[in-house]
């Protein structure tokens, strides 16, 4: 097969349209302090439960429980249409790949704007929204527009390309949302329904069975240099086209089960196979992405490979079952809890583990220093142990990674880095650095969002990261920050030392 035909084969499911107006949308000024997104759900889930008994009422009546109905009205005001505006020429390789299949929007590749549309799943009432990271990745605009046509401008909370997921936030409060469902309990051949924004054809919501689970199809390999992409896709064959991307995957609960990432076809189009990442891993990534900008990695410390019928005949195992290790690291996890090269994983905290997709999906769930149960065999004995998590760096404490180019600002809680030329001309202003990850420290406190460029502190222009730090560390008491947002908004805010 050749790789143009590869690249036909599977995509991802988002699409370039038509430019988009976006004069007059506001940034959202204000944040809660963290906390994990089941949590968000679980203050206002006790109304929601009551909304929800207020609508299994006679009037859906379908035979034998098959409702999709209330489903789809359930989750459809939570699903939202994201587009997308980039400047300049360093688009992304998502990007580049989806204008070779599907060609290019009408910005074109030239100076102007680039244009894309994918779709996101409100997940908490407060404004937080799930989507894919190859939806939203380098770009300059982010509008959120809802089921009932509100739009918004949205700010990106975190990345994590190796699992390919996003958290954006809008400034909006009682916002529907859709609860966290439990992707461990979903089975082969159940139904279950995908809502989106295919061709930006809005609120589409179509219907189908789950094909199987743990699948891993290849389409993040590339994206990780370090290998730690995580492909455990819900399979189905639900219709999900370009566009669909971030889009919900549903019970007839309408509770989330999956986020919609990828179709597998000739011809750009769905053609019966749509994958989805299970919500066991969303949930995870985004509590991460919301408490600290990233994700945290947990790692059991072994290299791993499918078992199949060569391997139980060279082997003599007595069934083709588990995830055979072929190494373990030194000084990790799986090392110090015994575990050995040949032995063969057959459970994690009580899952079956059939294949190597499965395993890491049930690691990836944790975080370093986490303590996960492995059921594994040896010269076809079984023994049960407890594993505790590493991060990459064989540790357990909580890992920060600095992005090329910016700078940490303790005292803050924030990474910073310089703005483009072009920024500074849109903006008017000679020099600033823009907010590029946010943790818990003073800007959080005082509300200050991600995204925002730090122009003065108590009126002293700040040209670069080293004049911001000077500046700080002499700080004693209160003093004002000034600058602006994206969009143009200029913003003071005030800090105590």
């Amino acid at each position: 097969m050749d790789q143009k035909k590869y690249l036909m084969t599977l995509v991802l499911a988002s699409v370039f349209g038509g430019m988009i107006a976006l004069a007059g949308f506001s940034f959202f000024k204000g944040e809660e302090t963290p906390e994990s997104i089941s949590e968000k759900q679980s203050v206002v889930f006790s109304s929601f439960a009551k909304n929800e008994k207020n609508k299994e009422s006679s009037s859906y009546v379908v035979p034998d429980g098959l409702n999709f109905m209330a489903a789809a009205e359930r989750v459809t005001p939570a699903v939202v249409h994201i587009k997308t505006i980039y400047t300049g020429g360093n688009g992304s390789a998502w990007e580049e790949m989806i204008q070779d299949l599907w060609g290019e929007g009408e910005g074109g590749h030239g100076g102007g704007h680039r244009m894309s549309s994918g779709s996101g799943v409100i997940i908490s009432s407060d404004g937080y929204i799930a989507t894919n990271n190859h939806v939203i990745e380098n770009a300059s605009i982010i509008e959120i527009v809802l089921d009932d046509k509100r739009s918004y401008r949205a700010a990106v909370v975190g990345t994590d390309p190796t699992t390919d997921l996003a958290l954006l936030k809008v400034k909006e409060e009682n916002l529907p949302f859709v609860p966290y469902g439990d992707s461990d309990k979903v089975k082969t051949g159940q139904w279950v329904l995908a809502v989106g924004n295919p061709f930006d054809l809005t609120s589409t919501v179509t219907a189908g069975i789950v094909s199987a689970k743990a699948r891993n199809i290849g389409i993040l390999r590339s994206r990780s240099i370090q290998n730690y992409n995580i492909e455990a896709f819900i399979q189905t064959d639900a219709a999900v086209n370009p566009g669909n991307s971030g889009g919900a995957l549903v019970d007839l609960d309408g509770k989330l089960i999956g986020v919609n990432t990828a179709i597998a076809t000739n011809t750009g189009s769905f053609a019966g196979y749509s994958f989805a990442v299970p919500v066991t891993l969303v949930r995870k990534v985004m509590d991460d992405l919301l408490s600290y900008g990233e994700v945290q990695r947990a790692l059991m410390g072994v290299s791993i490979e499918d078992v199949d019928a060569n391997l139980v005949e060279e082997l003599g195992l007595d069934k083709v079952e588990g995830v055979f290790i072929i190494g373990v690291s030194p000084d990790g996890g799986a090392q110090e809890a015994g575990i050995k090269a040949g032995d063969i994983v057959i459970a994690i905290d009580e899952n079956e583990v059939d294949n190597v997709s499965a395993l890491q999906e049930l690691v990836a769930r944790n975080r370093p220093g986490d303590k996960i149960n492995v059921v594994y065999k040896r010269n076809n004995q079984i023994y049960n142990v407890d594993v505790i998590l590493k991060n990459k760096n064989n540790g357990v404490e909580i890992v920060k990674t600095i992005r090329e180019g910016a700078t940490e600002i303790p005292n803050l809680g924030a990474d910073v880095m310089p703005i483009s030329e072009r920024e500074k001309d849109i903006l008017g202003i000679s020099s600033g650095l823009r907010i590029i990850k946010l943790r818990e420290g003073k800007l959080r406190e005082a509300r200050v969002e991600q995204g925002f460029i730090i122009t003065h502190i108590d009126k002293q222009p700040i040209g670069n990261a080293d004049e911001l730090s000077a500046i700080l560390n002499d700080a004693q008491g209160e003093f004002l920050i000034e600058g602006y947002y994206p969009e143009g908004q200029k913003v003071f805010y005030g800090l105590n030392f």
